[in-house]
């Protein structure tokens, strides 16, 4: 219910706000605005979006198929059981959705958003299979779409390519700032949705991973803080690129030993990749078109004046809000967002508070609206439960630790 309403006042808060633009404003071009940008984003979620998403889908879900024939699937599973049988309870140890959902979390950690993507696509269809209300989100996929959308990137290599771009001083200078950021996002969903399913955190191998996983955090924080950006972006580059492609040749490799009938087992996955592609066109398509329209209409320029409004009586430093519309886009478009960060540098300079702020809103967490828009598209949940509510606040307490961070890094 959530997601109707907030995709159905997309539609009347623009309507109102160009109403309002047109009759007190007299601009007679804002409708023209939003209906040109409507088509173009309809066009957008089709050609840009969902048909290079097809190809990518099909061949990874084949190599996905390799990999639950040979085995594979089932080993990874059972090496992350004791992590995942507590923070997922209602999914059995073996079952091949833990190793879809460490694939696909391994690949976002990796920056590689191709690959997570059909990587977690299998995951909920496998997820689903355990669901006994189909319609309704279950708690592990809840638990599951709130730590994908809150983006654990371990190296934004995308946005410090970008700051490059613009000549940067030290493009790598938001990654220790947009690491911390991420991690609190992350920790925020998890302890919020552990908290709704009675998930008990104090248990002796779940606290011994978390604890575990946030020193790795801290290990990665340390090794690549001196490094320097070519060093990073080397090192991020290759290590990434050669897990993703081992992920590959290994499925294949493996299949092939076990006398599985390798190309006809990939041919066989990669069908099922095709087809959940076009099942998801026209949730992208609905979605990408209602967050155009509020765009288009100069609502989110209003909401940003707003906090600024606001923020000018509290006596607090408000030079961070010249950086909001990047973050307040970012649940709704990552398109958008990119293109607000972009314009943060280059208005503000790429090595000023505000262009180095909103790249790190960047790195923070993933387009929560865009994310169960697909994923649970892909499996047709209509209920989603408190899964947005969950994102929106993973995602609020990554923007306000990117605040604090970057005032203490660049300030």
């Amino acid at each position: 219910m959530a997601l109707n309403y907030i995709w159905v006042g997309f539609f009347i808060i623009a309507l109102i706000v160009a109403l309002i633009k047109w009759i007190f404003l007299g601009d007679t071009l804002i409708f023209k605005q939003i209906v040109d940008g409507m088509f173009s984003s309809a066009e957008m979620a089709v050609m840009t979006i969902a048909l290079p998403l097809a190809g990518v889908m099909t061949f990874f879900m084949g190599i996905l198929k390799l990999g639950e024939e040979a085995g594979v699937i089932r080993v990874l599973a059972r090496v992350i059981s004791p992590f995942f049988s507590r923070l997922f309870p209602e999914v059995p140890k073996d079952h091949p959705a833990n190793g879809q959902m460490i694939m696909n979390f391994s690949a976002n950690m990796l920056g590689l958003d191709n690959a997570a993507t059909p990587f977690g696509l299998k995951a909920m269809q496998s997820l689903q299979e355990l669901n006994t209300k189909p319609d309704t989100a279950s708690n592990a996929q809840i638990m599951f779409m709130v730590l994908h959308s809150a983006g654990p990137v371990l190296i934004p290599i995308s946005i410090m390519a970008q700051r490059a771009i613009y000549q940067a001083a030290d493009p790598s200078d938001i990654f220790i700032p947009a690491l911390i950021s991420v991690y609190m996002a992350t920790l925020t969903g998890l302890l919020f949705v552990g908290i709704k399913q009675k998930i008990n955190f104090f248990d002796r191998v779940l606290f011994s991973w978390l604890v575990g996983l946030t020193a790795f955090i801290g290990f990665i924080l340390w090794y690549f803080s001196r490094l320097s950006k070519e060093e990073i972006e080397t090192t991020s580059g290759v290590v990434s690129n050669l897990i993703l492609f081992l992920f590959v040749a290994g499925f294949a490799g493996a299949a092939f030993y076990k006398k599985v009938d390798v190309f006809t087992k990939f041919v066989e996955g990669a069908k099922a990749g095709f087809e959940t592609s076009v099942k998801v066109m026209p949730y992208l398509v609905g979605m990408l078109v209602a967050i155009s329209v509020f765009r288009a209409s100069g609502t989110l320029d209003y909401i940003v004046d707003f906090f600024k409004w606001i923020f000018s009586f509290t006596g607090v430093n408000t030079e961070f809000t010249h950086a909001l519309p990047t973050a307040l886009m970012h649940p709704l478009s990552g398109s958008g967002s990119r293109a607000m960060m972009i314009e943060a540098m280059k208005e503000h300079g790429v090595d000023s508070f505000v262009g180095r702020l909103s790249c790190v809103f960047q790195a923070c967490s993933d387009t929560i609206l865009y994310i169960l828009a697909l994923y649970f598209g892909s499996i047709s949940i209509k209920n989603t439960r408190y899964t947005l509510w969950a994102g929106l606040l993973a995602d609020f307490a990554g923007v306000v630790t990117a605040i604090v961070v970057s005032y203490i890094f660049f300030y």
